[in-house]
């Protein structure tokens, strides 16, 4: 079925409605019922995936059994049948986009090269890319912050911007959002969502919800608006904007019932911490959550998209609200023209689509909150569903600290132990023993002030990141915050590395109408960037003389961030602990300057009267806040969105080659030609048994995406820093993983190089290094992976369970392809990195209950053998593991293919997702 042809509607679905003074038709889920029954206790998340499945009936991709199979999920609350999805658009940021823009420039260049029109290869959905992950904070502290990091940016960024300017032109149905505008989730909730989707199809206008996916994990965050979205990898990204449906199973769906009030002086970042550890306890890894209950009722667009955006935090695909009052306040607010606004009422009311009061549909299972339960809360050091109430900050970190050299132990007896861990948090702030001086610290000169680093010391503090600075109330708690604090004369402390990086320029807009940005920036929260900033690791360096301190004394300090991610070794190498906090908090933890405080109790400065100053008093209450979100207005989102494809003058000069194939330069450093297609003949080879792979690496629970593909930055002695530095790149001049994506040689170099990654082949051993087995050398993992590609040894990946938790990275999918790795064996996988591994032709398989690494009781020294592989590839089957131990004995395991549906198994043989639509193509044209 072609975009512009009409489905099957075999139910006779097809009616239409009147919004706007315009007619539109649509695929009625009310007519449907005739025929299917009573659906309108099916979730709401589900009635959308319903409607598209009937708009999109071609009784090939979609038939009758699908529709029937949503039907049964009421009785089952849950489904073996797989469904092909087909979203409205696709949404991309830069970091994920680039590698994705590579990927469509070389599929032309095979298909030119195998004879057929390039032109085939271009998006059928509408693509948003949207830059937002290149600018770090390199300035900060100063009003010249902004304009000096996105100079920067410009420069460090000038080869790939080149680039993606060269697809706006050379794509159709592609937008590029230039660097400066904002962060892709809250422009996409701001502007580009508009929950009702329209468009014409023969001589009608069809209108359907709004869906998408985008290459970011928190594409979820849209779920706020009613919207269905949720984040996939780029491969899966690229194939739906090139017309292929994205394969899923009908989820089970998990209600969340909530009801109540928040209390006095929490925010919607504690609610969100709240639901997240609620949620992971819960387990709903690759579920669909939806929220209800009536508590909804006053919780405004702006909190539920907090909620929605930390859905991979709590591991389900996404986290819906449905659309009611507070979808059509928010559409008004943010500008949305008044037929659009007329349209998604009309529409979601006739669809059985509007949340009413007290409905409560049928989920798979439930769970509830009282609002009035929630308390002030952080989570960390490097997981988001660790939530610590505020008041048990100082014993959190004191936990982590009696493992450290120097720390007391539970041997100690607990008056020696207690007193030491009370003078440990020993640092130059009020309400803290200054005579102590721990082990760990270091004394240090700061803008000509002597001062002095200890444990615990919050070296980072930024606001950033789409979850909160999307939300007017916490944004404007921390300009409260601030304004107070600077009215009693306090401080930031020296050591503390401020910056404000909000998701859009709107939020600018409201600060100054509120006077807060001048408060803000008297405490060095100075604009540094609109973009992600320290939430994706763009921290940039922290002052030589705080880095030095850290190293030399091997403390054990903080960042604090109002972000969404907190992994190891993702905010910044040096900082081992990271606390996700909301805004007000953010500025809190600036001025106490230590993480070491119990700030319900301990105060965290003195005024200029030498009086302690707690953060009760500094903390606003429910109605200045109020008063304060009063001078968000729909004008400024008007203004701010009005131009926001256009760019800089600096943007609009780059010149862009227009021509429909790449034209690839040998001598670049961030775009080289990626060698996926190579020798890809018409027809796929046959899939073999893997026979004698080595180990590549031996991991633990919870290895992220992070850990397999870091983002962040990178040493000079890395392999990615060695092969830069052969290209005359100066290490001041690397950048970042994450912006060399589109270089396949930097991004296998990275691979597997997390500085905080352990391999237990090697013994403690901490970074991206391995043991390469026929000589026993420990190396970087890429020197081993080459080795081993010499010799043509095949290799495996065994770790532990929820393997690839965290961002939708594709190159953590990629690099394992590139390395030679031909499966990854573990206890259990994260959704979007399971897919991207079959996206690039790699078999992720699963240990049976009970059997695991430890079990089989591996070193990393044996060989691998994985049996059935060469007949036909069906999802879920049986295979067979045997084990070579160094002795020459075996042993053997059954392993379940995580291959799930029939069309990853297609694809799987292709080689991959992108091989497949190649040769589809070619075969169509």
């Amino acid at each position: 079925m072609t975009n512009d042809s009409l489905g099957k509607d075999s139910l006779n679905t097809l009616t239409s409605l009147s919004a706007g003074g315009k007619t539109f038709h649509y695929y009625s889920l009310p007519k449907a019922a005739e025929s299917l029954g009573d659906i309108n206790r099916l979730p709401f998340s589900l009635k959308v995936l319903l409607e598209n499945l009937l708009r999109n009936e071609d009784g090939v991709t979609v038939d009758q059994s699908h529709v029937d199979a949503m039907v049964q999920w009421l009785k089952d609350k849950r489904s073996d049948t797989e469904i092909q999805f087909r979203p409205a658009r696709v949404l991309m940021q830069d970091f994920t986009g680039v590698p994705g823009v590579v990927d469509l420039a070389a599929m032309r260049e095979a298909v030119k090269k195998a004879g057929g029109d390039p032109a085939l290869i271009n998006p059928l959905s509408p693509v948003d890319l949207v830059i937002d992950h290149s600018v770090m904070v390199d300035r900060f502290g100063t009003s010249s912050a902004f304009e000096e990091n996105v100079a920067i940016e410009m420069e460090r960024n000038q080869e790939r911007y080149e680039f993606l300017r060269w697809g706006q032109q050379a794509f159709d149905n592609f937008r590029v959002v230039p660097p400066g505008t904002g962060i892709c989730h809250q422009v996409n909730l701001e502007y580009l969502g508009k929950t009702v989707w329209h468009r014409e199809q023969g001589d009608k206008t069809i209108a359907y919800p709004d869906t998408l996916v985008g290459t970011d994990s928190h594409t979820t965050m849209i779920n706020g608006l009613g919207i269905l979205g949720w984040g996939v990898g780029g491969i899966e990204a690229e194939a739906a904007m090139l017309g292929q449906p994205v394969s899923m199973l009908i989820p089970e769906v998990v209600g969340f019932k909530i009801t109540g009030k928040l209390r006095e002086g929490i925010t919607a970042t504690d609610l969100v911490l709240t639901v997240t550890e609620m949620l992971r306890k819960k387990g709903v890894v690759g579920k669909f959550v939806e929220f209800y209950g009536d508590g909804l009722k006053d919780m405004p667009v702006a909190d539920r998209a907090t909620i929605a955006n930390m859905s991979p935090e709590y591991g389900a695909t996404c986290g819906f609200f449905p659309v009611d009052e507070q979808t059509l306040k928010y559409l008004r607010l943010t500008g949305r023209d008044d037929q659009q606004i007329e349209l998604v009422e009309a529409y979601a009311k006739a669809q059985g689509l509007w949340r009413e009061p007290g409905h409560e549909p049928v989920y798979t299972a439930t769970l509830e909150l009282d609002m009035g339960d929630v308390e002030a809360s952080m989570a960390g050091p490097k997981r988001p569903q660790d939530r610590v109430a505020l008041k048990n900050m100082k014993a959190a970190f004191e936990l982590l600290m009696e493992t450290a050299e120097g720390s007391p132990k539970a041997s100690d007896g607990p008056d020696k132990r207690e007193s030491q861990l009370k003078s440990e948090g020993g640092q130059t702030a009020v309400g803290v023993d200054k005579s102590y001086r721990h082990p760990c610290s270091r004394e240090l000169t700061l803008n000509g002030q002597d001062t002095r680093l200890d444990p615990g010391a919050v070296v980072i503090a930024a606001i950033t990141s789409c979850t909160n600075t999307s939300n007017p109330s916490v944004m404007m708690a921390a300009g409260l915050v601030a304004r107070k604090a600077v009215a009693k004369g306090l401080k930031t402390k020296p050591w503390v590395k401020t910056s404000l990086a909000p998701g859009s320029k709107v939020v600018t807009e409201y600060l100054e109408a509120g006077g807060f940005q001048d408060d803000l920036n008297k405490l060095g929260f100075d604009l540094v960037g609109y973009g992600c900033t320290t939430c994706i690791g763009n921290s940039g360096p922290l002052p030589d003389a705080v880095e030095k301190a850290i190293t030399d004394g091997d403390i054990t300090v903080a960042s604090v961030l109002s972000g969404n991610r907190n992994f190891e070794g993702r905010i910044h190498p040096l900082v081992k602990t990271n606390w996700l906090a909301s805004p007000p908090l953010v500025v809190a933890y600036a001025l106490a300057g230590n993480v070491r405080l119990n700030l319900a109790e301990d105060p965290l400065g003195e005024d200029q009267d030498g009086n302690p100053v707690y953060l009760k008093d500094l903390w606003p209450s429910q109605q200045e806040v109020a008063e304060a979100v009063e001078k968000v207005k729909t004008d400024m989102f008007r203004t701010e969105y009005a131009a926001v494809f256009d760019g800089d003058a600096t943007w609009q000069a780059i010149e862009v080659p227009q021509t429909k194939v790449y034209t690839w330069s040998e001598d670049s450093t961030y775009i080289q030609h990626p060698p996926f297609f190579e020798g890809m003949g018409p027809e796929p080879d046959p899939v073999e048994d893997i026979v004698d792979a080595n180990i590549l690496a031996l991991l633990g629970d919870s290895v992220t995406t992070d850990h397999i593909s870091p983002a962040g930055s990178f040493s000079a002695d890395s392999p990615a820093g060695k092969y830069l530095q052969e290209r005359g790149v100066e290490p001041k001049n690397f950048n970042s993983y994450g912006s060399r994506r589109g270089n396949h040689e930097v991004m296998m170099r990275g691979t597997f190089a997390n500085v905080r990654i352990r391999n237990e082949m090697l013994d403690g051993v901490e970074g991206g290094f391995t043991k390469f087995v026929p000589t026993g050398e420990q190396m970087p993992v890429y020197d081993a992976a080459m080795k081993y590609q010499e010799q043509g040894t095949p290799l495996v990946v065994i770790a532990g369970k929820e393997y690839g938790t965290g961002s939708s990275r594709d190159w953590a999918a990629k690099g394992t392809r590139l390395l030679g790795v031909r499966a990854v064996v573990a206890e259990s996988y994260e959704r979007i990195h399971r897919s991207n591994l079959i996206g690039m032709g790699v078999m992720p398989l699963q240990f049976p209950e009970g059997t695991d690494r430890k079990s089989l009781k591996l070193t990393g020294e044996e060989t691998i053998s994985i049996n059935g592989l060469s007949g036909d590839i069906t999802p879920g089957q049986t295979l067979t593991m045997t084990v070579t131990y160094k002795d020459g004995s075996t042993a053997s395991c059954d392993l379940k293919s995580r291959i799930d549906t029939a069309n990853e198994a297609v694809y799987f043989v292709h080689g991959g997702i992108l091989h497949y639509v190649v040769r589809e193509m070619l075969k169509s044209a």
